[in-house]
């Protein structure tokens, strides 16, 4: 019969690795038992458990229980910190350390931990309505963009820095656009209103060393209040009229103005060609008197009849009468060619054109020296 079969009843065969028939577990409680006299023997307390059975004290237990507990501690102990972290060190509540990327060891329930993305870039927005300048009331949208640039800083030095990077957002953006008119703050002032919150907000969290750095300041939307939206749009197109009219007198000026100048420069280039002609006339006249008193000097009768002639003819050239010299008489007679002229007009309704009119005028002048010549003939045979 085999040892593992069953029955036999109390019969204990050699090969039953149980001593006995019994198909059953093993007693758990008879197992611990000897592994702890195992341990006690090792740790010198063998003797005193087989000597004084199960009433001795479980150091090997305890000494189980602490072994693994110990194990258990340094591996809770073992973190990782990314490459884009900080690892804020506090040794019972004190600041210990900052640890940078990588495998880090701290005992766990003694350090406390605390890990900060530092290169995340965060986001906050606000809207504000505060008074500008000029006394006008104005809401304005607000957004900025930041990342912790100081770990140990943003986790130690202010209890809650994003609420203090709220704070004093309001505080940099009410100090600027209260410096600032309406105009600007609704326009084109709206960059320059983001650089100058930017700056000063860096300096307020600087100052509260909550280490946090501020990237970009933009301002999303500024309007002015509801309630009075409507006579701000009027007094926005009264400003656009007020532009298109001076836009449109300047495109007039520059179309009047220089015409103006060109004519004012017209005029001064007329008269100095007339500067010049005249004192080019009295050169000329000077030079001519000169060179005439010069041939006077050398024969005044000749020069002085020559005058008289010249001087005549110019008179006689500028009338319309007509002198005649009848030789052999007393008196010199003339044709008032103008006289005619009208008269001719009057009567005909026609015009008498020059060729006529010397025509006319070479008949009467010859009519009168043959009544002339005829008159001193009669008196030389009258005196004979």
């Amino acid at each position: 019969m085999a040892w593992n079969e069953p029955g036999g009843g109390n019969n204990k065969g050699p090969n039953d690795p149980w001593g006995g028939g019994n198909q059953g577990p093993p007693d758990l409680d008879e197992a611990l038992k000897k592994l702890q006299e195992k341990l006690g023997g090792m740790f010198g307390g063998g003797s005193s458990s087989r000597g004084g059975g199960s009433g001795g004290f479980p150091w090997a237990a305890m000494v189980i229980v602490a072994v693994v507990g110990l194990l258990l501690w340094g591996l809770l102990g073992f973190y990782q910190v990314d490459q884009q972290e900080r690892a804020v060190v506090l040794r019972f509540g004190e600041y210990h350390d900052t640890r940078q990327p990588g495998l880090r060891w701290n005992p766990p329930g003694i350090d406390e931990v605390i890990k900060i993305n530092t290169t995340k870039v965060r986001a906050s927005t606000l809207s504000e309505t505060m008074l500008t300048q000029d006394e006008n009331i104005v809401e304005v949208k607000l957004s900025l963009q930041y990342v912790i640039d100081d770990p140990t800083s943003f986790v130690l030095k202010v209890r809650d820095p994003e609420r203090s990077l709220q704070h004093a957002a309001q505080s940099a953006l009410r100090h600027v656009v209260g410096g600032t008119s309406m105009d600007l703050v609704l326009t084109e002032g709206r960059a320059k209103i983001g650089i100058d919150v930017k700056q000063r907000l860096q300096e307020y969290l600087n100052l509260y060393e909550t280490g946090i750095l501020v990237s970009t300041v933009n301002v999303d939307d500024s309007k002015p209040p509801s309630q009075v939206e409507a006579a701000f749009n009027d007094v926005i197109k009264a400003r656009e009229d007020e532009e298109r009219v001076k836009n449109e007198a300047q495109a007039y000026a520059n179309a009047v103005v220089p015409e103006a100048r060109g004519q004012a420069q017209r005029q001064v280039e007329e008269a100095s060609a007339y500067k010049e002609q005249v004192i080019a006339n009295a050169e000329g006249e000077a030079d001519r008197f000169n060179k005439l008193l010069t041939e006077y000097q050398k024969a005044p009768e000749v020069t002085r009849e020559r005058l008289y002639l010249d001087a005549v003819q110019g008179v006689y050239t500028n009338t319309s009468k007509v002198m005649v010299d009848v030789e052999g008489g007393n008196n010199m007679m003339y044709l008032p060619l103008d006289k005619l002229a009208e008269q001719s007009r009057s009567a005909g309704g026609a015009t008498i054109d020059s060729a006529t009119l010397r025509e006319l005028t070479n008949q009467v002048t010859e009519q009168l020296r043959r009544d002339a010549a005829a008159a001193g003939s009669s008196s030389r045979r009258g005196g004979r």
